[in-house]
Order: structure tokens, then sequence, then C-alpha cells
């Protein structure tokens, strides 16, 4: 039986700006950053309170997952927003909202309260958007 994910893949358009994004305005830890041959690079980083769920920064590149067309049409996709998605949390929304503009991070929506929660959206990067919810007390 299937007890836990410990890995998951968001498609990034470049590694050294996903990193960037990741660590230095989402404040993500890095966990392993490894060169694997030519050209290829494992890099995960976790959220801070949860370091048992490793989030792969992977390259959309030509070689052993894409043929040359579909590298470039997933890259089309990515950075048009219309396929990474995932969901984060934090204590204070308001004031995370607020961390994070300050660092760049651009906003698709402002924090709302919704009738599933308070949310605001953001996207990485690469084009990959994320809601961001306050943890329910």
């Amino acid at each position: 039986m299937i007890t836990k994910m410990n890995h998951v893949s968001i498609f990034v358009l470049d590694q050294d700006s996903a990193y960037d994004f990741y660590v230095n305005k989402l404040g993500f830890k890095v966990h392993t950053d490894a060169s694997m041959g030519p050209g290829m690079r494992w890099l995960t980083v976790c959220p801070p309170e949860q370091p048992e769920l490793e989030i792969s920064l992977m390259a959309i590149a030509e070689g052993m997952m894409f043929k040359k067309d579909a590298a470039q049409q997933m890259r089309n996709l990515v950075s048009q927003g219309t396929f990474g998605f995932g969901v984060f949390e934090c204590n204070d929304l308001v004031a995370t909202y607020e961390e994070l503009k300050a660092k760049g991070v651009e906003f698709k929506k402002e924090p709302t309260k919704e009738f599933y929660g308070f949310e605001a959206l953001f996207k990485d990067d690469s084009g990959n958007w994320f809601s961001l919810g306050e943890k329910q007390k």
C-alpha cells in the first residue's frame, strides 16, 4: 500500500532562474542540486516546514523525457500559464502576500475570501500558477 508522496515535479523554463525564484523569493530550501551528466541537473527544493516533500524543478529540454517537438510544446504551455498548478499554504495570507509581492512575485489575484477559503493566486518565473491559502485555524 502506498503511504505517502515524497517527490513531485514542477516543469520550469530555466533551472537557474527557478532556483532564484523558489529559494530567494518563496523561501524554499534546497534539498538536492546535482549534475546528472552533460546538460542535466537534478534540482529539488522543499518548503521550510515540509522537508519530506521534495519539489523537483524539472527543466523542459530535449532529451530523455521530451523529444524536440514535445519539449517546445511543453515550454509553450508552461510559459502561457496553461500547464502548471499547485496549492501552497501559509499561516498569515495578508503578511505572506505583502512579503512575496515586495520580493517581486507576480500575483494574479490579491488575497480574497472565497466560499472555499482565503486565497491569493501567483505565478512563478516560468508561468506556472499557484494558489496560496491561509491555513485554517
